[in-house]
């Protein structure tokens, strides 16, 4: 038995359209908290359709944060995104979002030396970007520790885009139990 695309919903590319439509409503100007299956919680704020800010609540490298980050953004499907970006440490990221089940699934691909000495990396990454590179350029880099994991979204609020008051202090320095809150 073969089965027949459904086409009704979604714009079919092709070489010549290679993109679907772009809704990023969906996704920008969220904050959304969410826990990996392995206990890492994290929280990520889509400033806009190319920036997000991000807070690392527990985990291997609990307590890093970053603002501004430039990612790769787009609709895959109804309410499903995929956010993707390589950081100055070397790490890459891919984020799959799907707010309405209130899944994600992320892959981070971390050098060796983050695997190693990741305690390097907590902190406030804006005011250290010459030495994080230094750190990715030093490495050492392979193997690439892989983590792959499913996530519940906890929190899923609009806030807004542009704000730089929303990811604006360390996830140490907010008050108790601001990651546990759920809607």
């Amino acid at each position: 038995m073969t089965s027949t695309p459904n086409t009704s919903q979604a714009t079919v590319t092709t070489v010549e359209q290679p993109t679907p439509p772009q809704d990023l409503s969906g996704i920008v100007g969220y904050r959304f908290i969410y826990t990996y299956a392995n206990n890492w919680q994290y929280e990520m704020y889509v400033k806009n359709a190319t920036t997000m800010d991000y807070r690392i609540h527990t985990g291997m490298v609990g307590g890093r944060w970053v603002t501004d980050q430039t990612v790769d953004l787009v609709q895959l499907d109804d309410s499903v995104y995929k956010v993707s970006w390589t950081e100055p440490t070397g790490t890459s990221v891919v984020v799959n979002v799907l707010p309405a089940k209130r899944r994600l699934h992320g892959t981070i691909f971390f050098p060796r030396w983050i695997e190693e000495a990741g305690s390097k990396t907590v902190l406030y990454q804006n005011d250290h970007l010459d030495e994080m590179r230094a750190f990715r350029d030093a490495g050492p880099t392979y193997p690439i520790y892989v983590v792959p994991e499913f996530a519940r979204i906890t929190l899923f609020e609009f806030v807004g885009e542009n704000d730089d008051t929303v990811v604006s202090t360390a996830p140490n320095d907010l008050p108790a139990g601001f990651a546990d809150r759920t809607n």
